[in-house]
């Protein structure tokens, strides 16, 4: 994002009409999402980021609280949401000893794709069949994936994170290296309060960079994604595991989920392949039909019409693998814009999809 004059302007896409499960829009009467423009100012002019000390903390959040004033919050949602500010150092820590060093493949899917790890998915799979049957049905998103994505990240409910969100945000944006980003996200988090989609007792918990509850959303991505999966008029992905489920699958329905489609395959690329063909990227797809044209091969393809289309990955891994990825993929890449990430939600999906095929059919 461009900072003019100490300034960044921010486009806030809210979503307005949320519904619960009994087809209820929540707080405003539309179905429309709008985009609503605010002016977010970094701070930099009255504090240089280079000379920021803790110390100055409180003089800085008096000022995010007064930007949020002028941006329309009451005083009851700040008095709320800054009851029990505090500056969090192992934030700030956590931020800047992000592993730089790109893990393989392989070591990846050891760490988070344990066969553990599996039969847990397949047990919750079992015991929410009911809750996740109604949640499918009305998204168009496969139980798997559902579960799949609540294992990866938040192990079924059980890490969420302990963090303040509101002190983890307001830290991060006093650190500075990514200010504009964490105000941005500070805002949208007044916002759920503002807007009580949340219990008026509730306090917004999450990890150390403020994603929040079973989901691991953002304050902006609960914003436009989350969604109220058990009717009660909240939207509850710390604790009902129907919002967090719904949530999930609003999520990969609104950024494009083609239902009956695959997530991909591991397919063989021929010697000499173009590695400039790889990628996902929209102009990089090309019918099965093209891929096998240019060599790559697989005995999947066979399941598919010639013409679907598809875009080649080929991850940072130690057995030199590649796979053919759908549209589907890239959906999920646009949850965690990671290969392995995304490669793990794919095969976890498909561990428990196998696992627990008779439930259903």
């Amino acid at each position: 994002m461009k900072l003019i004059s100490g300034v960044a302007l921010m486009t806030v896409t809210l979503l307005v009409g949320c519904t619960s499960s009994n087809g209820k829009v929540l707080q405003d009467q539309s179905r429309q999402a709008v985009v609503i423009q605010k002016e977010i100012r970094v701070l930099d002019g009255q504090f240089p980021i280079a000379s920021r000390e803790p110390s100055q903390f409180p003089t800085y959040v008096a000022l995010l609280k007064q930007q949020a004033k002028e941006q329309g919050f009451s005083e009851k949602t700040l008095d709320r949401a800054f009851a029990d500010i505090h500056f969090i150092s192992r934030v700030i820590q956590s931020d800047r000893n992000q592993p730089e060093k790109k893990i393989t493949l392989a070591d990846y899917l050891n760490r988070v794709l344990s066969a553990r790890k599996i039969e847990q998915g397949v047990i919750q799979y079992q015991n929410n069949l009911p809750q996740l049957e109604i949640i499918s049905r009305k998204y168009g998103v496969p139980k798997d994936y559902i579960v799949a994505l609540w294992g990866l990240e938040s192990g079924f409910g059980k890490i969420q994170g302990k963090e303040d969100v509101i002190s983890a945000l307001s830290t991060l944006a006093f650190e500075g290296r990514r200010e504009d980003l964490f105000i941005k996200q500070l805002m949208a988090a007044l916002e759920i309060i503002e807007k009580k989609y949340i219990d008026e007792h509730q306090t917004l918990k999450g990890s150390w960079a403020g994603a929040m509850g079973q989901s691991q959303f953002m304050p902006t991505s609960y914003l436009n994604y989350a969604a109220d999966g058990n009717g009660d008029g909240k939207i509850d992905i710390w604790n009902s595991k129907e919002d967090v489920f719904a949530s999930i699958a609003n999520y990969l329905a609104k950024e494009g989920w083609q239902q009956g489609l695959p997530w991909g395959y591991g397919v063989s690329l021929p010697a000499g392949f173009d590695q400039n063909l790889e990628g996902v990227k929209l102009e990089q797809g090309k019918t099965i039909i093209q891929w096998q044209t240019l060599g790559v091969s697989s005995p999947n393809f066979a399941s598919l019409p010639v013409n679907t289309k598809g875009w080649i990955v080929i991850p940072n891994d130690t057995e030199q693998r590649a796979f053919w990825v759908t549209q589907n993929f890239r959906t999920i890449m646009h949850w965690n814009r990671s290969y392995n990430f995304a490669l793990s939600v794919g095969m976890m999906a498909d561990h428990i999809g196998q696992k627990t095929h008779f439930l259903t059919h």
